[in-house]
């Protein structure tokens, strides 16, 4: 039986990594359920799935879970704050973690499976975006499987399948959808909503990564990411627009060959890949039609005028350091700004152009010293939020 601990199981992916494991009883349990702050909800997924462990990472939440688990009659023990996540996936509690929770707070719990040797379903891009060389260093260190859950890289992931010699490997291409802006020039994006920006067109997916689909951020993200999982420098790492989404990405080699990997837009066949890896387990997800789909395929370069964060990605993955860290902090910051209503959609880029200038990049030699950039990012990012909110209400005056 495959004990999985859940990080973020109150989200999208935790929803569909719990799908699954449901699928399998005989195979897969979640034992560990772990929450931000939303014990109503955590409480409710322990009725369900009745696990023997919850946490809710907000410690000043831990009473309301403690009696929130006991009205509902059940065992499970109830655990709060991030030192007794990181301890619980470490522990014998659980072999396989899906992380899962959002943004840069999920960096700890994500190396602290990886220094326990875990099967490492990741989800959460930010640890490997912030500590990407440390994670992978600790998950080699502790005899620990990644196996990446971002659709695009999961597909990379099975199109490697029997290819050991890395050096086979010429070129790889993760598609984009485009996002709910394909199209849209710079003018356009000028006065999009929140509301406009998560509203994605094939996936299904939290406020934070929708935005950053949208801004193609998180496809700059995930460039980052495929430098750290498959060793290639970014001139080997391509995009291509895909509206469809059907092609979650292709794999160049060598010898000419080029290998893609298609499926319907459903996070459950990659976490189902997770699961069972090597072997295949259903996930709940149909099978591709294409002629069903439409019949046809289309790519387009991605427009980096109108979307100019994927050129930023590409330009703190060349500066190296801790360039990649301030890159995420300072767009956790105007995404979160954003959403807020407190800046507008531009402004995104603008925060983290502005941040990246502003800071040059130091060598990552340590988590102190990535956190320590993460920190300085975010200060010099809500500055700047705070002046050009202050424009904006100026103008709206």
């Amino acid at each position: 039986m495959q004990r999985v601990a859940i990080l973020g199981a109150t989200g999208s992916i935790g929803a569909s990594a719990l799908d699954v494991i449901a699928r399998h009883p005989g195979r897969l349990r979640a034992d560990v359920l772990a929450a931000g702050s939303r014990v109503d909800a955590l409480v409710a997924l322990c009725r369900i799935h009745e696990p023997r462990h919850a946490v809710i990472a907000d410690a000043t939440c831990y009473t309301a879970l403690r009696d929130g688990l006991a009205g509902a009659g059940l065992a499970t023990q109830p655990h709060a704050g991030s030192d007794a996540l990181d301890a619980l996936v470490a522990s014998d509690a659980c072999d396989t973690v899906v992380a899962a929770i959002v943004g840069a707070a999920g960096l700890a719990s994500t190396l602290a499976a990886a220094r326990a040797g875990k099967r490492l379903l990741l989800a959460n891009k930010e640890s490997l975006v912030l500590a990407g060389e440390l994670l992978v260093q600790a998950a080699q260190a502790g005899g620990a499987r990644i196996v990446p859950v971002d659709s695009e890289h999961n597909a990379i992931h099975q199109c490697l399948a029997g290819c050991e010699d890395r050096a086979a490997l010429a070129r790889i291409t993760l598609t984009a959808s485009g996002g709910p802006f394909r199209g849209h020039d710079r003018a356009a994006l000028a006065s999009v909503t929140p509301a406009q920006a998560v509203a994605h067109p094939t996936w299904s997916m939290g406020p934070k990564i929708s935005v950053d689909s949208a801004t193609l951020m998180n496809k700059g993200l995930e460039v980052i990411e495929a430098h750290h999982l498959f060793g290639l420098p970014g001139e080997h790492i391509g995009v291509l627009v895909h509206p469809q989404s059907l092609v979650h990405s292709f794999v160049d080699f060598i010898d000419g060959s080029t290998l893609a990997q298609l499926g319907l837009p459903d996070m459950r066949t990659a976490l189902a890949v997770g699961f069972g890896w090597p072997d295949r387990i259903a996930s709940g997800v149909g099978r591709l039609d294409l002629l069903a789909q439409g019949g046809r395929l289309d790519f387009e370069p991605p427009d980096l005028e109108a979307f100019p964060c994927l050129a930023l990605a590409y330009q703190a993955l060349q500066a190296g350091g801790t360039a990649p860290a301030m890159l995420n902090a300072a767009n956790e910051e105007a995404v979160s700004a954003f959403l807020q209503g407190e800046i507008g959609f531009l402004c995104i880029p603008d925060t983290v152009a502005a941040t990246l200038d502003a800071l040059p990049a130091r060598p990552a030699e340590s988590i102190e010293a990535l956190l320590a950039a993460d920190a300085q990012a975010r200060t010099l990012a809500r500055a700047h939020i705070a002046t050009l909110a202050s424009a904006r209400t100026s103008i709206h005056a």
